[in-house]
């Protein structure tokens, strides 16, 4: 479905670090054996300092590749991978606080002020803010809380308790990939060094924000920094124009292991976790005991939209809150998405600290306040070079120990979950302390399940589990810090508490038998044994693992550790059938291996579609009101073939984009003769429309065209086609009203085809694909946009059909790209949702 361009640049990996000579020999054996003697290619020169070391990457332009000489290359022994090269935008669009900046002197230079907008996929954007923002804080009373709050962040989180210790920074280094610094600002004494990875020739910071996150870290006067006396290395990987690519990373990052850096703030982030070169140097940044600090992201407060690389197991993931300990509204939310749909999301971030309103410094001179993770981000970053040196035997520091003493010394905010504020906000002081007394040992993120513990342990604790339900996950994160590379010694061990009714329950476990870099898996599957069908209650026990690393100073030897994850579930008696709705997550997409553009064609500022489409993420209003109606929803990561559809009264398909198997037609076809219902929100699918909205994609010089609309409605027409039901290929848009509910329809299908003796509401709606794809405007009447239908078979379910999934989808009312969404972003999401619900669910009985 891509239309390659003429040319594209591709990153070429290899398995090693070879000189250039060896580098350019071993592409040019493997392109001639692709036999194509007219194919043009040159390698791209490097213009940094990487240019005088071995490297594991070559950057290769190619005239026309085809995928014959891609596959050739990576044939070669020597070659890993082959991806194309990516371009990563990072857009700065703040606003100076007002009662800051004007006595600081802050230089605000010739910046537009421009409102924010979400980062993109497939580009790593600036997560900073504006602290004028009302939403900063979450609160309208911004205003009076920056009058209130103390001076200096580094003050407020008691850093001046360690200076007066006389700890400083002083002997660690510490990394600013950011935007550059001025070679003489005064805010800084121990600048070791300052180098250029851009196109540009220059090493001053032209925006600022590079220098406000230097300042956080390290500045030694006015809005003072954690680690003053730090060795402070800046390298620039934006240029002016906010732009920036994979390669330029993949050189500063080789440099930084070379000059054995110590903590590396990323103040950027995307949620493009399948940008493989650049993920797989942030492994080995971190396999080289590199502490990496990298901002959540701006993308709250909808779930399911944490940042790469932030979200990855060996780094420490920061999120915002404001100073009277809210979680910023900004501030994304977790869960991950990598494990969709097999498994379920790990917690991040790992801990929150002060994002709103901080002041760092200025430009040239003085201060200014910005809010966002990306200021959050380098208050953790401070905080860790100067707990780095407090610590008289180094070898003790390493990602993992110092992971495990900022979540144990983490304090809890109440009434927040633990996929806003991960472990909790950071408390420099307590950090301290155990950083001090540790001894390197095994950890796991989180240290205990508790499926009763609300709000904490939300999704898990709002629905008890029960005989029959599909098993709850939880996916755990095994922090090694004896050595970057351990093993699990056995396999874990389930053991349950009799006298706490722990039989009750069955456990099985999954995890990464080998963990590299600091970190693997534990996933921990939850059932109800079958004993327990009509009992109610309280059950407990534990899970035993015992995790083994080399010791460094002993050949042969092995340092262990055995760690106990404590487990605390409610079970019920099983809810009877029509109460049971579950959730098709198989059938969405956890990120797009291609171009599947948003629902709302709209929202044109975030084309991609990238939440993961999970219950208790773009869709948790949906599940908390499910949930106060006396449902009970679980979620089916496997196919259709794989669940008992007698236990279930409803199966709920929600913007589905994967094809179906014929065996997964069939037994639903099956299924729901027997008594299952369907439900179905679909979107748009029309080829002309797709073929309009396909974009030239600056991150891989090729163009895109979607590989499917809204929904994979081809798809969904083959699986109800039995009961002469289909979808429309039509594009709608516009305001209508159901029962005394006012409604918006975004980018939705119509019912083309119906049985006569179902129920059909159809509503006046504007013909947006005749907008887009001829820029006219006309109402169509009586589009068929709800259809309900009562099987005809003795006992059979019921099949309801809406055309657009946007009314029940938090992201719907999220950042717009136009006046139209601003508007209907006011309209609330729930009213839709109970009205959609109460036909869907209620209106049959």
């Amino acid at each position: 479905h891509l239309l390659s361009s003429l040319s594209t640049e591709y990153i070429v990996a290899f398995t090693g670090y070879f000189s250039a000579k060896a580098r350019s020999l071993y592409i040019s054996r493997a392109l001639q054996g692709a036999g194509d003697g007219a194919l043009e290619w040159h390698i791209v020169p490097r213009e940094n300092p990487a240019s005088d070391f071995p490297s594991d990457f070559e950057l290769v332009h190619i005239r026309q590749a085809s995928p014959r000489s891609l596959l050739t290359l990576e044939d070669h022994p020597y070659i890993k991978r082959v991806t194309p090269q990516r371009k990563v935008f990072r857009t700065l669009k703040y606003i100076p606080s007002p009662e800051t900046a004007a006595p600081c002197n802050a230089t605000r230079g010739t910046q537009k002020w421009q409102s924010w907008q979400s980062s993109r996929p497939f580009r790593r954007t600036s997560l900073s803010l504006g602290s004028g923002f009302w939403h900063a804080t979450g609160r309208h009373s911004s205003r009076r809380l920056l009058r209130a709050i103390p001076r200096h962040v580094a003050q407020i989180l008691q850093a001046d308790v360690l200076w007066q210790m006389g700890h400083t920074g002083s002997g660690v280094k510490v990394a600013v990939f950011d935007t550059g610094l001025s070679e003489k600002h005064p805010h800084f004494k121990n600048v070791k060094e300052r180098t250029n990875w851009t196109n540009e020739k220059t090493l001053d910071d032209g925006l600022g924000h590079g220098t406000f996150v230097a300042g956080v870290i390290a500045s030694m006067r006015e809005c003072q920094g954690f680690a003053p006396d730090s060795e402070l290395h800046i390298f620039r990987v934006f240029t002016n124009n906010q732009v920036s690519y994979t390669s330029w990373f993949l050189d500063a990052f080789n440099y930084a292991i070379l000059k054995k850096i110590d903590v590396l703030n990323l103040s950027i982030g995307g949620p493009d976790f399948m940008d493989h070169p650049f993920v797989d140097k942030v492994w080995e940044l971190t396999a080289n005991r590199v502490i990496m600090v990298s901002a959540i992201g701006n993308d709250g407060p909808l779930y399911g939209t944490l940042n790469n690389p932030a979200d990855q197991m060996d780094v420490i993931g920061v999120g915002g809150i404001d100073f009277e300990d809210n979680i910023a509204r900004f501030s994304s939310r977790g869960m991950t998405t990598w494990e969709l749909p097999g498994g379920y999301g790990r917690v991040k971030p790992d801990i929150v600290t002060y994002g709103s309103g901080v002041r760092g410094s200025g430009m040239k001179e003085g201060c200014r306040s910005l809010s966002g993770t990306s200021v959050a981000s380098p208050v953790v970053a401070g905080a860790v070079t100067l707990l780095a040196s407090t610590v008289l035997n180094r070898e003790l520091v390493n990602p993992a120990s110092m992971k495990q003493a900022l979540i144990a010394s983490a304090r809890r905010l109440p009434g927040v979950n633990m996929f806003e504020q991960g472990h909790g906000k950071l408390d420099l002081i307590r950090a301290y302390q155990i950083l001090n007394s540790y001894r390197p040992q095994a950890s796991l993120s989180p240290s205990y399940i508790d499926l009763t513990e609300c709000p904490y342990m939300w999704p898990y604790c709002s629905q008890p589990i029960y005989y029959g339900g599909m098993p709850t996950i939880v996916n755990v994160t095994i922090l090694n810090g004896m050595g970057v590379t351990g093993r699990v010694v056995d396999k874990p061990i389930w053991q349950p508490y009799l006298p706490q009714n722990g039989d009750n329950i069955d456990v099985a476990i999954s995890y990464s038998p080998v963990l590299w870099p600091w970190a693997g898996y534990l996933a921990v599957s939850i059932s109800v044994a079958k004993k327990a069908a009509s009992w109610e209650g309280i059950a407990q026990g534990h899970v035993m693992v015992t995790v083994a690393s080399p010791a460094e100073n002993d050949v042969g030897g092995e340092l262990t550790s055995t760690v106990k994850l404590p487990v605390k579930v409610k079970i019920v008696p099983t809810p009877p059938r029509s109460k049971r709705v579950l959730w098709d997550q198989y059938h969405n997409l956890r990120y797009p291996p291609g171009y599947f553009p948003r629902d709302n064609l709209r929202m044109k500022n975030d084309p991609l579609d990238w939440n993961g489409d999970h219950i208790h993420t773009n869709f948790r209003d949906m599940y908390q009101h499910l949930r106060s109606m006396g449902y009970f929803v679980e979620v089916l990561g496997a196919p259709i073939t794989c669940f008992d559809a007698s236990q279930y009264g409803t199966l709920l398909m929600v913007d589905s984009e994967e094809e179906y198997f014929p065996e997964e037609i069939t037994k639903l076809r099956r299924d729901i003769d027997n008594g299952l219902s369907l439900i179905i929100f679909s979107d748009w699918y029309n080829t002309s429309v797709m073929r309009k909205v396909k974009f030239y994609d600056e991150n891989t010089r090729q163009w895109w065209m979607p590989d499917t609309g809204g929904a994979n409605i081809p798809a969904l027409n083959d699986l109800i086609s039995v009961w002469g039901m289909a979808f429309s290929d039509g594009l709608y848009e516009g305001d209508f009203t159901l029962a005394d509910h006012d409604m918006y329809y975004a980018s939705g299908c119509s019912i083309a085809r119906f049985p006569e003796d179902g129920i059909v509401i159809a509503k006046n709606l504007k013909d947006q694909g005749l907008e887009v794809l001829k820029q006219e405007t006309a109402v169509v009447e009586g589009v068929p946009i709800l259809g309900l239908y009562q099987t005809p078979s003795d006992g059979g379910g019921r099949i309801a059909l809406y055309g657009d999934s946007n009314c029940i989808d938090d992201s719907h009312r999220q950042k717009g790209s136009s006046s139209i969404i601003t508007q209907h972003q006011k309209t609330p999401t729930l009213k839709h949702l109970r009205r959609n619900l109460y036909f869907c669910f209620r209106s049959w009985s």
